[in-house]
């Protein structure tokens, strides 16, 4: 009998524990929380090179957010292996708030193109949000024989169909082309290059039929008269490009193939220091000239929650994995 009238007080007294070893490990969390980010600069890490659109991206919107933050905002580029170099150095890095991924459309392909990759793009980065989104354009030489996008069907329904050309293997254009080619058995023979200037060089020489890249790197050669759009990869047509029309209302309905930039964070970064950089990003990417200039570069603005980001980029992961596996497409 003795026992039952101890019990009780001892399952408190446990309970008390618990909570207080709960608060014990919680409490440097929430001090480095409430700290951030007056401790060191932020590194903004863009997983390109400079020049690219992940250079620029993350060159504009670093300013903004420093003045914001009162804090110095660094970008550092970590290029290589389609962002994937990048992407692992963030992965790996402190979770305390002061290191974040400005990434890609090639965030979401990679899982499939790269053999081993030395980490899990849905457990070890955590969304903050998603930048914004372009579409791809397929553009042609101003001289080229295709007029428009039907033309460009018509000799896809032959064999051998026409030569198109993409920035590399595994690129997204690559991966939009093969999924319009497998869902329409159309035929389109593949040409990678080395990156968006050799592609461009090429298709303004006249040496590669057709071409599908960025807005942002096609556009300047469409406004220059050098090179003709022909279609654009989103379902809405492209504001930067509006009397173009989309793929899918030229008769291939939900075809969608945007490309993408996002920031990214340790996965294990206190939930209330992703809050609030979500917030500060959503406040800078309303910034009228931030909002101007990431506009010039053919970027459609979409900011919102972290876990609108994550829904969007695991979608996009799963649907490229599948066009990968399904054409055993291989990086270059």
């Amino acid at each position: 009998m003795q026992n039952k009238f101890f019990r009780a007080p001892y399952r408190v007294m446990s309970a008390f524990a618990a909570i207080a070893a709960i608060a014990a490990l919680s409490a440097p969390l929430t001090a480095l929380a409430q700290a951030w980010p007056t401790k060191q600069p932020i590194r903004l890490v863009a997983v390109f090179p400079p020049g690219g659109s992940v250079d620029q991206v993350a060159r504009l919107i670093g300013p903004v957010l420093q003045q914001q933050l009162g804090q110095t905002v660094l970008i550092e580029n970590k290029g290589g292996a389609s962002g994937s170099i990048g992407a692992a150095f963030v992965a790996s890095a402190p979770a305390d708030g002061y290191t974040f991924a400005v990434v890609f459309d090639s965030y979401g392909v990679n899982p499939s193109m790269i053999p081993n990759l030395s980490y899990d793009s849905k457990k070890d980065l955590a969304p903050v949000i998603l930048v914004g989104t372009a579409p791809m354009v397929l553009a042609t030489n101003v001289s080229s024989e295709f007029k428009t996008f039907a033309d460009v069907v018509a000799a896809a329904k032959k064999r051998p169909g026409p030569n198109y050309g993409t920035i590399g293997s595994g690129s997204l254009g690559h991966l939009a082309m093969t999924l319009l080619a497998k869902s329409s058995n159309f035929d389109f023979q593949h040409i990678p290059y080395k990156g968006g200037g050799p592609l461009m060089n090429d298709a303004i020489a006249g040496h590669v039929p057709l071409a599908i890249g960025s807005v942002f790197l096609v556009k300047p050669h469409i406004d220059g008269k050098q090179m003709r759009p022909l279609a654009v990869t989103t379902t809405k047509r492209s504001p930067d490009l509006p009397n173009v029309p989309t793929i899918a209302e030229s008769g291939y309905a939900g075809f969608d193939a945007p490309a993408w930039w996002a920031v990214l964070a340790p996965a294990k970064t206190p939930p209330e220091i992703l809050k609030r950089m979500n917030e500060e990003l959503n406040k800078a990417l309303k910034q009228p000239e931030l909002s101007k200039r990431l506009d010039a570069q053919g970027i459609d603005i979409v900011g919102g929650t972290p876990e609108a980001a994550r829904t969007f980029i695991d979608k996009q992961i799963d649907v490229w994995g599948k066009v990968v596996k399904e054409n055993d497409i291989k990086a270059d």
